[in-house]
C-alpha cells in the first residue's frame, strides 16, 4: 500500500523498511510512535464496519440505496433470494485482485477483513433491532452518515469496504483527486440504476444521501491531512 506525504503526493509502499521513516531517520528512530498500534487498527476496523452495517440497515430499513458496491447489493438484495452481506462480499472479490495489484498485500488482507466483519454485521443487526416504524427521510440521511464515518475511520486505519472504495483510493493517491468526489462520480451509475428497482421518489431521497455521504469523505478525508496512515 502507498501512502501519502504532507504535500498530497504518493510515498513508498508502506511496509517498505528503506521507504519509512521509522528505519531511516537514524539509528535510534525504532518505530514512529504515531503509526497505529496492532490494536488499535483491529479496533478502528471493527468500529468502522460495526458504524457502517448500522447505516447500510438504516437504508435497508427505509427500502432506499446508496452508491458503490453496497449500494449495488442492497439493490439485488431487493430482487433475489439472498441476504444484503452474502451479495455484498461476493460483489467485492473481483474489487480484491485489484487491491492486491495497485495496494499490496496487507491492505488487500484488512479490505477483506472489513467486507467479512461488514457483512457479518449486516446478518446480526436485523435480529438484534426491530423497526417497527422509520421515517424514510431520516433513514437515508442518517443511514449514509453513519456509512461515510464508518469509512472515514476505516480509511484511517489503512483499510476499506472494498469495491469503489479501491479506485476512488487509488485515484486519489495517483492522481490527487479526493477520495469522495471520484467515488461520488461513480455512485451516480448506481443511482441510477436503482430507478428499476425502486420508486423514483425513493430514487431522489437516495441520490441526496449519496451526496451527502461522499461529501462526508471529501471534506474530511483530503490529501496531506493527516502525517501518518
Amino acid at each position: 500500500m502507498t501512502s501519502l506525504d504532507r504535500a498530497g503526493r504518493a510515498s513508498a509502499p508502506l511496509g517498505d523498511p528503506s521507504a519509512d521513516p521509522a528505519t531511516t531517520a537514524g539509528p535510534t528512530a525504532s518505530r514512529n510512535p504515531l503509526r497505529h498500534s496492532f490494536a488499535e487498527d483491529v479496533l478502528g476496523v471493527l468500529t468502522g464496519t460495526f458504524t457502517a452495517s448500522l447505516g447500510v440497515f438504516l437504508l435497508k430499513s427505509s427500502g432506499a440505496v446508496t452508491g458503490g458496491t453496497a449500494g449495488l447489493a442492497l439493490l439485488l438484495s431487493y430482487v433475489v433470494p439472498l441476504p444484503f452481506g452474502v451479495v455484498f462480499f461476493v460483489l467485492n472479490i473481483p474489487f480484491f485482485g485489484l487491491a492486491l495489484w495497485m495496494k499490496g498485500l496487507t491492505f488487500t488482507l484488512r479490505s477483506i477483513a472489513s467486507v467479512a466483519l461488514l457483512s457479518a454485521f449486516s446478518l446480526l443487526n436485523p435480529l438484534a433491532l426491530v423497526v417497527d416504524r422509520l421515517d424514510p427521510v431520516y433513514g437515508v440521511l442518517a443511514g449514509n452518515l453513519l456509512a461515510g464515518i464508518g469509512l472515514l475511520v476505516l480509511f484511517r486505519h489503512r483499510s476499506s469496504l472494498g469495491g469503489f472504495t479501491i479506485l476512488a483510493l487509488i485515484a486519489q493517491e495517483k492522481f490527487g483527486w479526493r477520495a469522495g468526489y471520484v467515488q461520488m462520480a461513480l455512485d451516480v451509475a448506481v443511482v441510477v440504476c436503482a430507478f428499476a428497482v425502486v420508486p423514483p421518489l425513493t430514487v431522489l431521497l437516495s441520490a441526496a444521501g449519496a451526496v451527502l455521504l461522499n461529501l462526508v469523505l471529501a471534506l474530511n478525508h483530503r490529501p496531506g491531512r493527516y502525517t501518518v496512515a
